[in-house]
């Protein structure tokens, strides 16, 4: 367990104090049993990670006239449950929660007397975890909520640990028998046996015993989006789909109405997954090579992405989509950058924070590990593909590529956008110091840049409008600050990630 320092401490609880319950930050005293603490870790190993604040009560307890330090309450409370609880995390979940880190906090409680409260930071993990004969949880906005069974299957589905492209589907073999197999099993060496047995062997089939007794092989979804033709058209009985759209649109955003800022008709690309990629990567490059006329300016957009960052994003979209899921891969062309648009959310413990320094874990490695037996491989980086597009974004003196994931929607997703404009040098130091510090302000940016107070308000409202950063909350406009979009309010304030914890916990 990390101990902090006096001044960081103090810092510390004044930052807690001020801060409430969300999706990555619970509240919890010592006192009592402790099941709903464990039901907490549960629920943010589940969701995306976050902090138990261990020994300070939820400021909703307040009673009108309490003062904040009243909700410090300590570990001292309960000293012997408190060790209970450290003891029981190795044995109350299944699977275990390893990615615990501790740090203790000196303080000031209520009464007077010196304690300590402790946070417990979780990370998110790339398993489904429960609470040994207390249920699955998940983290709300400001609480926990046990799931049913079907819910556990869904998270099962979004964490990676189960995928669609497993199931066996009701298509008939002789479909998946196109020149894209064939040229697959020249390729792949596959001599002995018929399709079925194929298909058997190399795990893209199942054996599936039907109402009458007999057995029936049954295509993988996997096959069926590698092999057959129209894919999409196949799997679209079962409420699903498995196609491209390619929109291109005349200025920096969609304009909705009648009236579609498009400047052109959107294509929709089908066909098996290794025809898909590469017609969606030779469509993207002939429109940027078309190049674009900046909207009011009779000027054109010069775009200059490094071909390969391109290749890797549609790639990447189309080996981790969640092919359960009812909507299409969605690549968008704007003046000033490229969204791709992928169903399903980031598998295991990947966040939009950690995507760029983690290896990639795929979804559907069913589907990437045969994509890399045709003929001509799309480019499959073995894991290590977004790292080199970061590289290389970097390396043509770009911005990073921007992570999203959108939860709140009817169909989740995650979209990469990559933006075509130089970036100035200002910003790998903006960018390093919100990593370090949590947020920016005005007169930093003014110390970092070398720039006054003008020209620094301009570049961080340029920044925001590019979806770069975004401004906390509750702030007044002279005392704005700013963080990247990823930053969750517990980040916010340096509550999980101030300097101190970050080098001790490497």
């Amino acid at each position: 367990m990390i101990d902090l320092s006096p001044a960081q401490s103090a810092d510390r609880i004044t930052a807690l104090l001020a801060a409430h319950e969300s999706r990555t930050l619970d509240f919890k005293r010592i006192s009592g049993k402790q099941g709903r603490m464990y039901e907490a870790v549960c629920a943010f190993a589940n969701t995306e990670g976050g902090l138990l604040v261990i020994g300070m009560g939820d400021a909703k307890a307040m009673k009108p006239g309490d003062k904040p330090p009243s909700r410090l309450f300590g570990i001292e409370e309960n000293p012997e449950g408190f060790d209970d609880f450290r003891t029981g995390l190795l044995t109350r979940f299944t699977p275990a929660i390893t990615k615990l880190h501790w740090i203790r906090v000196a303080c000031t409680l209520h009464n007077g007397q010196p304690g300590h409260v402790v946070l417990l930071r979780v990370e998110k993990s790339d398993q489904v975890h429960s609470v040994v004969g207390n249920g699955t949880w998940t983290r709300l906005d400001a609480s926990n909520r046990e799931l049913n069974a079907a819910e556990i299957a869904d998270l099962a589905y979004q964490r990676g640990v189960k995928s669609a492209e497993t199931e066996p589907v009701a298509v008939a073999l002789e479909l998946l028998d196109t020149p894209v197999w064939r040229s697959f099993v020249a390729s792949r060496g596959l001599r002995a046996g018929h399709q079925a047995e194929q298909l058997l062997r190399i795990g893209l089939a199942d054996k599936v015993k039907q109402a009458n007794g007999a057995e029936e092989v049954l295509p993988r979804r996997a096959a069926v989006l590698l092999f057959a033709e129209e894919p999409g058209s196949l799997l679209a009985s079962l409420g699903t789909r498995a196609d491209m759209r390619l929109m291109v649109y005349e200025g920096k955003a969609a304009v909705p109405g009648a009236t579609p800022n498009l400047r052109k008709k959107p294509k929709t690309i089908r066909g098996p997954l290794i025809e898909q990629i590469d017609e969606a990567v030779r469509l993207v490059l002939d429109a940027l090579t078309e190049g674009m006329t900046l909207a009011g300016s009779g000027f054109q957009a010069r775009h200059v992405y490094p071909e390969r960052v391109v290749k890797e994003a549609i790639v990447n979209a189309a080996v981790h989509r969640d092919y359960r899921l009812n909507r299409d891969i969605f690549i968008r062309i704007f003046d000033d950058r490229i969204e791709v648009e992928s169903p399903g959310t980031f598998p295991g413990s990947i966040t939009p924070d950690n995507v760029a320094r983690m290896s990639s874990k795929a979804r559907n490695p069913l589907i990437a590990q045969n994509l890399r037996e045709f003929p001509v491989a799309p480019n499959i980086d073995a894991g290590e593909g977004v790292k080199m597009m970061f590289a290389e974004m970097a390396a043509a003196k770009l911005y990073p590529p921007q992570y999203r994931q959108s939860l709140e929607a009817a169909v989740e997703t995650v979209t990469v956008s990559l933006f075509n404009l130089e970036r100035p040098s200002a910003w790998d130091e903006v960018s390093d110091w919100i990593d370090r510090e949590g947020f920016i302000q005005n007169a930093k940016l003014c110390a970092l840049a070398k720039v006054d107070t003008l020209k620094a308000s301009r570049m961080l409202v340029a920044w925001r409008d590019q979806g770069l950063l975004v401004p906390l909350p509750d702030r007044a406009k002279r005392n704005m600050a700013y963080t990247k979009p990823t930053k969750t309010d517990a980040e916010q304030g340096s509550l999980l990630s101030g300097l101190e914890d970050n080098n001790a916990l490497n």
